[in-house]
């Protein structure tokens, strides 16, 4: 491999910028239809694309959207449109390129050898700098500073260049840099990032420095910081050339495709646990009920991690209570989704009427709503049947069902319960097997009972039958029942979780 500056000249070696590297090399990959952005879905259509145009035009780049809309791992995969490996001057704090230098170091170096120079080779994973902005960020941070150690050390004076101690950006010089939050940076901060991106120089402590940096820079922002917290000062946002907005999955299956690439279960808990296509989709459907609800601040957004933790956690549920029963498999049962509960509290902003609810209540509600989404998708809707409900019972395929509750019975299934007996308690709800077994047919003993037991949970969503959360337990009774006992359950520590309360 080159070593020194003579042999990367006789090596016929050309630098380009980095904007221009890009180019070059999206180019490529493009002609030979490879995927770029490998692992982030949903965006085919919309944000991919206007990257694709931006980079082709050499610009740098804004990142607009919510949280977890994948923005800086976008920023972070332009690393893979570098070439694997760039010369630069050995030492060189700024990775100086050796035909172009730029620091005080490198010309000094190469006056002296001349085409002796050392020269190494960096690699593109090395060619990524990242910060993120907060209100504390300074200029030294950023830019650099004057180290009165090193003056001292090697008796210069403060206005000589030597001295400068390089902060983050010019150390990521012919590098992606990506300053996530951007708005969150004080406008005298964005100020001197506007220099380096139009003049090309910076000024530390009244030292003014020529460093024409080479850099592709990616910022991000959330609309809500951009607007609430703070702004991106006129003339940086001007020179950021294109502003791209993200989005979250617009689909089930997208938002399916990206939890399952995401989520991170245990190959001992793949084994022991499965989880039904069924499961998999009302967790989805907690962030889409979330993004829409009057409880949730919209500005905010719900997180793609929302689905990812609570499909972990709904896995690890499961797990654990087959590791207490003792059993070798088992599967995410509907009462399972009481474990998820903690990834939804805690990936959610609450609005005022959230905040009166309580963030357990709202967490609740939101799985009540996606399982009343869901519940379509499987079986007929409730709603209509009970607006026809002078017409024949044979038209109602749950009047069986809650008959049964209507006569006083009840079921309570524990959350810990072993799968044989959770399997023969459903089993005694009148109407509930032959249901299933109408719409179902080829559906295995297991999947047939997750199907009976989502059928209780369903008809509670719609408030034919009542359901109650109570700790270790869910108990389904007749709806009337309920309402009439509801007021002398209030004084109970035990919180009440009714299906009516949610509708």
């Amino acid at each position: 491999m080159v070593q020194t500056l003579g042999e990367l000249k006789k090596s016929g070696y050309q630098s380009k910028s980095i904007k221009e590297e890009v180019r070059q090399n999206l180019i490529s990959k493009l002609q030979q239809n490879e995927n770029v952005f490998h692992g982030i879905l949903g965006y085919e259509d919309s944000v991919i694309p206007d990257v694709e145009r931006a980079l082709l035009s050499r610009h740098n780049i804004l990142f607009l959207g919510l949280r977890g809309q994948a923005k800086t791992r976008m920023a972070r995969l332009m690393t893979e449109l570098l070439d694997e490996h760039i010369p630069v001057v050995a030492g060189s704090e700024v990775n100086d390129d050796p035909f172009n230098p730029i620091s005080h170091y490198a010309k000094e170096l190469i006056a002296e050898k001349g085409d002796a120079t050392p020269i190494e080779w960096i690699h593109r994973s090395q060619r990524y700098g990242e910060k993120l902005a907060t209100p504390d960020v300074s200029v030294a941070d950023l830019i650099g500073d004057i180290d009165p150690i090193k003056a001292a050390n090697l008796k210069l004076s403060f206005a000589d260049e030597r001295v400068i101690h390089y902060g983050i950006i010019p150390r990521s010089n012919r590098s992606v840099f990506v300053i996530n939050e951007i708005p969150d940076l004080q406008a005298r901060i964005q100020v001197s990032l506007f220099n380096i991106l139009e003049e090309g120089d910076v000024q530390i402590r009244g030292f003014k420095l020529r460093l024409p940096l080479d850099i592709l820079f990616v910022f991000t922002a959330n609309p809500e910081d951009y607007t609430n917290r703070g702004s991106i000062v006129t003339p940086l946002k001007d020179r950021i050339e294109s502003q791209i907005l993200t989005h979250y999955p617009k689909t089930i299956e997208t938002a399916l495709a990206i939890t399952e690439q995401e989520a991170a279960v245990h190959p001992e808990q793949a084994k022991k646990v499965d989880i039904s296509d069924l499961m998999k989709r009302i967790i989805e459907q907690v962030a889409f009920e979330a993004r829409g609800s009057e409880y949730v601040d919209k500005k905010s957004g719900v997180s793609a991690r929302l689905t990812i933790s609570a499909y972990e956690n709904a896995v690890s549920t499961a797990e654990l209570r087959a590791i207490q029963n003792k059993e070798k498999n088992t599967q995410v049962w509907m009462s399972d989704l009481i474990g998820v509960i903690p990834s939804i509290t805690g990936k959610i902003e609450l609005v005022y009427e959230g905040e009166q609810e309580g963030p357990y209540q709202v967490a609740f509600h939101l799985l009540d709503k996606a399982i009343r989404t869901q519940f379509l998708q499987y079986f007929p809707n409730p709603e209509q049947l009970k607006k026809r409900k002078q017409e024949a019972t044979t038209d109602n395929p749950y009047k069986s069902i809650s008959n049964w509750f209507d006569k006083g019975n009840q079921l309570t299934l524990l959350m810990n319960t072993k799968d044989e007996e959770k399997i023969q308690q459903l089993y005694s709800v009148d109407g509930l097997y032959p249901l299933v077994k109408k719409y179902f047919k080829g559906a295995n003993e297991k999947q047939t009972a997750l199907l009976m037991e989502f059928v209780l949970h369903g008809l509670s969503a719609y408030s034919v039958i009542s359901k109650k959360v109570v700790e270790g337990k869910i108990e389904f009774s007749d709806l009337m029942g309920s309402i009439i006992n509801l007021n002398t359950n209030r004084g109970d520590e035990e919180e009440d979780f009714d299906g009516e309360d949610f509708n």
